[in-house]
């Protein structure tokens, strides 16, 4: 099998898994994706690596240990989207 491009990861994983964000980047023999599904809610970071495993199957058995990925539900990306000036100004008094 050829090696995939970026766009055939992220349609592979668009197939077996509903996301609301994916990015997919690469070049043929190294993948970084950036997944966000609302199904990660409650999930560990492992059972939700186990998640995308399952919905690429069989197309991506040879190629998927160059594949790494971020995994992220709605809430989270949310969160991470914020910047992180804000996050720092949280009340802190020293006393």
């Amino acid at each position: 099998m050829a090696d995939p491009t970026p766009d055939e990861v992220r349609d592979f994983i668009a197939a077996g898994l509903p996301c609301t964000e994916l990015q997919v980047e690469g070049d043929g023999r190294h993948f970084f994706a950036t997944i966000v599904s609302p199904e990660f809610e409650g999930m560990s970071r492992v059972r939700r690596h186990q998640r995308v495993y399952a919905a690429l199957g069989d197309r991506m058995r040879e190629q998927i240990h160059a594949l790494s990925m971020k995994t992220l539900t709605p809430a989270e990306h949310a969160a991470t989207a914020v910047s992180s000036a804000s996050a720092s100004s949280a009340h802190h008094h020293h006393h």
